[in-house]
């Protein structure tokens, strides 16, 4: 059943793509109103690149705020444009970069808006569109509204179906980790279930948050949720343990689920009962291994789980350290600078640049979305890709429908890369813009000239970025380290005393802040640094963090009052508390 919904997922994300770049393009041939079906397009083509596979309240959050920011760009852009002077035009992009810039390190939904604010303004600006000014915006919403229809259409039928997936997700990788430990795997298994479990956190986010009584469904979920909270911390404690599981202890998560979340959701009580883990038995029978604090718990656990109440406390994930004013300023003058110099290249070199250098720097300079070199490299390859596709189509073939076939194939392309590959994105994105604008009445051959303008606005950016903010990753992976070793110091000096809820609470935050100060780190090494200068060794503390937790939760669960357990078998050296406390001391950039 897995299988068959994963395999569904896969094909209708290219399809929702395929299907909203194509239709509106289809209905302005058929209508013989190409420009506003043209405009329509970019809007869904914008809308494919954020439709995403999470909550459906969250997506139409994000793509109506997403839509809203460019059309008004795009407003504001075109009247620019529409005053005939160049100086307007220049100083209506470096304005929105400015305030592009300046709400982009605030959250993820405010960086797409402020990202797509800014291109609607370089669109705007750049693409003369006749007819009264409302007609573009109003057409540009229309091609997001057709993304929001699609993405949201699955809804009616399958209302609390990601939510469900993101909860299994947690006990299928709780199982994975329990039948990792005593193997070399067991830590990264620990982090993927971490990661499970953060996935499944964003995901119930809203249910967690509502007063009342939640619908039978909903109740059903929370509860398996909440009960997946505990099961983290039962599982960290088995593999600090370290003692190779039998497959009757390893499949208790698994059990668990079926009972919890069973795929027939019409299933009474007395099924549930008899998808209980048919060898539950051996888990607390009398093997060498019957008797520790995890099995114990585990058992416990997997007896309560029917019992766990929907209405617990709710658990809070709070964020890491955003961003600094200090930060936010100096990423929005620099964006601003960057789209000052290109415009002004543009300007300068004359010839079809137009809005293609300033949309380029805008795709570009993300750095809260990756490292900004790979960020680079990877626009580059994917626009040659693109230009080399699209001119292989050409070739063939100059046919109007032909062309817009040509667009939903590669808008599924660019939605398949979206979740994969930046470059492959990239790919799509450039052959499907070489469509629209060959629609609009501009047949030039502008496959050299937009390899070049590609790579100028890539140079730019990275030689502002790395000569004038070049320790920026660095900087965010540091407060993210020194931020999730303090929230590993308040689970190991506070959860002994601490009643359930708050305890949970505790542990979630510290494992939650690690992964991300893992990734923050892994970000800061991908990013090229002065020669000679070595970063600090975050990944080291980070681990030994994540090693202490595991060491409080298999504390918390003893039966026995004392120290942080450090005996470890399965011929894993012992490492003991003071050593790893001395791992969580502040580290300096």
């Amino acid at each position: 059943m897995k299988t068959q919904r994963n395999a569904t997922a896969a094909i209708a994300v290219p399809a929702r793509a395929a299907v909203a770049l194509a239709a509106p393009l289809l209905a302005g041939v058929w209508t013989g109103h190409v420009i506003p079906a043209v405009i329509a397009g970019i809007g869904a083509l914008w809308g494919v690149s954020q439709d995403g596979s999470d909550p459906y309240r969250l997506r139409v959050r994000r793509l109506g705020s997403m839509g809203l920011a460019a059309a008004l760009g795009l407003l504001a852009g075109e009247l620019a444009l529409r005053t005939a002077a160049a100086a307007a035009v220049t100083v209506c992009l470096v304005v929105a970069a400015l305030a592009a810039g300046a709400v982009s390190l605030r959250g993820r939904v405010a960086s797409v808006a402020g990202m797509h604010l800014l291109l609607g303004v370089t669109i705007g600006s750049g693409i003369p569109v006749p007819g009264p000014w409302w007609k573009a915006p109003l057409a540009l919403l229309a091609g997001v509204g057709l993304v929001i229809v699609l993405s949201a259409a699955p809804w009616l039928w399958r209302r609390h179906e990601i939510e469900r997936d993101a909860v299994l997700a947690v006990y299928r990788a709780s199982s994975a980790a329990l039948a990792a430990a005593g193997s070399p795997g067991a830590e990264d298994a620990r982090r993927r279930l971490t990661a499970a479990l953060d996935q499944a956190h964003q995901v119930m986010g809203r249910h967690l948050t509502r007063r009342g009584p939640a619908r039978t469904e909903a109740a059903s979920l929370l509860a398996a949720f909440h009960v997946a909270v505990r099961l983290g911390e039962v599982t960290s404690a088995l593999v600090w343990e370290g003692r190779v599981l039998p497959a009757s202890v390893t499949d208790v998560p698994l059990g668990m689920a079926r009972r919890l979340l069973p795929e027939d959701r019409s299933a009474g009580p007395e099924r549930a009962e008899r998808s209980r883990c048919p060898r539950r038995d051996a888990v607390d029978g009398s093997g060498p291994d019957a008797g520790t604090p995890g099995l114990r718990a585990l058992v416990a656990l997997d007896a309560e789980s029917d019992r766990v109440r929907a209405d617990e406390v709710t658990l809070r994930l709070s964020g890491g350290p955003g961003q600094g004013r200090a930060d936010r300023v100096r990423y929005a003058v620099l964006l601003a600078v960057c789209v000052l110099v290109a415009q002004l290249c543009a300007e300068v070199l004359h010839g079809p640049r137009g809005y293609w250098l300033p949309m380029t720097v805008a795709f570009v300079y993300k750095p809260d979305f990756g490292p900004v070199f790979r960020r680079s490299l990877h626009r580059c390859a994917g626009t040659v890709a693109g230009v080399a596709a699209i001119g292989s189509v050409v070739l063939l073939t100059t046919d109007t429908y032909a062309l817009i076939g040509a667009v939903a194939a590669f808008g599924a392309l660019m939605a398949v890369g979206v979740r994969r590959h930046y470059a492959l994105a990239t790919t799509g994105l450039t052959a499907v813009v070489f469509v629209l604008l060959d629609l609009l009445g501009d047949h030039r051959a502008l496959y050299g000239a937009r390899i070049l303008d590609t790579a100028l606005a890539a140079a730019i950016v990275l030689v502002a970025h790395f000569a004038l903010w070049p320790r920026s990753a660095a900087g965010r992976a540091a407060a993210q380290t020194e931020a999730a070793l303090a929230a590993a110091r308040r689970y190991r000096d506070l959860a002994p005393e601490a009643g359930p809820a708050q305890r949970h609470a505790l542990r979630r935050s510290a494992y939650h802040r690690l992964a991300e100060a893992r990734r923050a780190a892994a970000h800061a090494h991908d990013e090229p640094g002065r020669p000679g200068r070595r970063l600090p060794d975050w990944q080291r503390a980070i681990g030994a963090a994540e090693r202490l937790c595991d060491a409080v939760s298999a504390r918390n669960l003893s039966a026995r009052p004392g120290p942080v357990p450090v005996e470890r078998s399965a011929g894993r050296p012992a490492e003991r508390p003071p050593a790893l406390c001395g791992a969580l001391a502040p580290v300096r950039d």
